[in-house]
């Protein structure tokens, strides 16, 4: 498995399972079988309810924790710090685990620095590896990351072929963050990629998928990708992919792919802020 360095030295596999939309009583099953075919990084979150089904799978495993990357998000609802730190405390006893690889603030609203603040102090305690954002686009990224101490390591937004974020690429860089992908195969607003003639043609080069490809294309450019199945062939495709480079005329051809390079939801949309605030705030 090919990996990232954070900005903290700590090493993040490109490659992860994720579990959005994986309900309850099936997290269990599909990270096992997750973490069978040889995934290593697991993302999850408070709001995904099912962090429960993610720590007793990784428990049942056998595989020593250190070999696994662990990632959640402190939901709206908890945001504050005093909030956000019992959160931390309860998603750490969910997972059956005495500590979390990166967390992540999952939206940019309620309070945010509150709950940074507690997670900074749960990265000096040990109780976090690495911390950083979900769904910060440009301008809240950079309000947020120039008044904070600890520099956010990460950014989780929707990324794929069809959903670039190129534009936020330099200030990601500036602040010596990585970009994470959910959604690296369509979804939320995004359809066709895994039925996209240019990345069968493309594909058919190296006998991979348009689906591959589309993964492929996203960790060459250094951002980690979050594909879900429940599946465990297709979990096994999606993580066959490093067995195989893209030429630079490849990468520039799936480039000319972006349409809606911020992503399909306006997370500064007053309608959707006003939904996410007055229903979880």
């Amino acid at each position: 498995m090919e990996t990232i360095k954070l900005s903290n030295g700590l090493e993040m596999p490109l490659l992860g399972y994720g579990v959005f939309l994986v309900p309850p009583q099936e997290a269990e099953r599909c990270v096992s079988d997750a973490l069978q075919v040889g995934y290593r990084l697991i993302d999850t979150a408070q709001a995904y309810f099912n962090e429960e089904g993610v720590g007793a799978a990784i428990t049942k495993s056998g595989i020593p924790r250190d070999e696994i990357f662990l990632t959640t998000k402190v939901w709206i609802s908890n945001a504050g710090e005093q909030k956000a730190a019992r959160s931390i405390d309860e998603s750490l006893r969910k997972l059956r685990t005495d500590y979390i690889d990166l967390l992540l603030i999952h939206q940019a609203y309620g309070d945010v620095f509150g709950s940074w603040r507690a997670m900074e102090q749960a990265y000096r305690d040990g109780k976090v590896r690495a911390i950083g954002v979900s769904n910060f686009q440009a301008a809240r990224f950079f309000d947020f990351a120039h008044y904070v101490d600890v520099k956010p390591m990460v950014n989780q937004l929707q990324c794929n072929v069809m959903t670039q974020q190129t534009g936020i690429e330099p200030l990601l860089s500036d602040f010596g963050s990585r970009m994470m992908a959910w959604g690296p195969l369509g979804g939320q607003g995004v359809d066709g990629i895994v039925k996209s003639e240019t990345l069968a043609a493309i594909g058919a080069n190296y006998g991979k998928s348009a689906a591959q490809v589309a993964l492929r294309w996203l960790t060459q450019r250094g951002i980690v990708a979050i594909p879900k199945s429940s599946h465990k062939e297709r979990m096994a495709q999606n993580l066959d992919i490093f067995d195989f480079t893209l030429t630079d005329a490849e990468m520039a051809t799936i480039a000319t792919l972006n349409r809606h390079d911020t992503g399909t939801i306006n997370f500064a949309d007053v309608p959707f802020v006003k939904h996410l605030i007055e229903t979880y705030g």
